[in-house]
């Protein structure tokens, strides 16, 4: 009888611990609500920054002192009266106390150092300058006196020994000289698709050469021949003569030829041609330290029926 007493109580107690099922069905939903709560994922609105930019008044610090920085250099090479000021080689400009542009001799020192032998230059005082600058500051610092006067450049590189020229030699450099004018000409017609080497005018005329099938094709050949092409094809050499005045009387255009204006030919010839010199001093017939059209055209052979000022285009 006890026993069944003790097993009624055990069944008691245990029939109060059991869930009822609307408690199970509570507790089962409860459960699923946290589950689900922790499975969605709560995203917060992201709020992009513009891009710098972006808005015209938004501007970094930096940019804005390198857009001033900018401003400012623009400024003063606008109120720079020197900017398109130009003066000629050996000098440099300056403003004076009213802020007009003058040229000034340009102090040797500020040249820059050449750097290598190749941009040595030798004045006709047989002097050996380190560069063209140094050179041309030099021969502005002795302007209006006899000694500046007589200083020119005479040739690129350093001061050397050049052997005196022989009048058979003479006779000679006329021959090369043409033949290269002619071959500078058509290497430029050859090129000048799109680089305007030469002017529209020029190109017929140079065209002509060009397809002459009697041209004489650019290379190394003997006196004899380059003076037999002269005389069988005359007019392909009158306007390379011409045109090389043309080139080199622009400072002014005025039909003559200085010293100076001789330079850029003279120059780089005269060390792999010694007769340079004594050709253009003996060009310049009536000693007048000019070079007229007429004697140009002589010096090269050209007939005085064929000079043409037309030519010089």
């Amino acid at each position: 009888m006890r026993v069944w007493i003790v097993f009624l109580l055990c069944l008691a107690g245990h029939a109060m611990a059991a869930p009822t099922e609307e408690t199970i069905e509570e507790d089962i939903i409860a459960e699923e609500d946290i589950i689900a709560e922790e499975d969605i994922i709560v995203e917060e609105p992201v709020v992009e920054e513009p891009e710098v930019g972006a808005n015209p008044v938004q501007v970094e610090v930096g940019e804005f002192d390198e857009a001033i920085d900018i401003f400012e250099e623009e400024q003063v090479l606008a109120d720079n009266p020197c900017l398109d000021y130009h003066c000629k080689k050996g000098k440099v400009c300056e403003v004076d106390d009213d802020n007009t542009p003058m040229c000034v001799c340009q102090d040797p020192s500020t040249c820059a150092s050449a750097e290598g032998e190749f941009e040595h230059v030798c004045g006709t005082n047989n002097a050996t300058y380190d560069t063209s600058c140094h050179f041309f500051a030099t021969k502005c610092a002795l302007e209006g006196t006899k000694k500046g006067h007589k200083l020119h450049l005479d040739y690129i590189g350093p001061c050397k020994y050049i052997d005196a020229c022989l009048d058979s030699e003479l006779s000679e450099f006329p021959l090369r000289m043409r033949d290269w004018l002619k071959n500078v000409l058509v290497t430029l017609y050859e090129r000048d698709e799109e680089n305007n080497l030469l002017t529209e005018k020029q190109k017929l005329r140079v065209k002509k050469i060009f397809e002459n099938e009697k041209r004489l094709q650019a290379g190394e050949h003997s006196l004899d021949l380059l003076a037999h092409d002269f005389e069988k094809n005359y007019n392909m050499y009158i306007f390379p003569v011409h045109w090389q005045f043309g080139q080199l009387d622009q400072h002014p255009v005025d039909g003559y030829l200085t010293h100076s204006e001789l330079s850029p030919l003279r120059a780089p010839l005269i060390p792999m041609e010694h007769c340079t010199t004594r050709f253009f001093e003996e060009c310049d017939a009536d000693s007048d330290k000019y070079i007229a059209l007429e004697e140009w055209a002589s010096c090269f052979g050209i007939k005085d029926q064929d000079v043409d000022k037309d030519l010089i285009i």
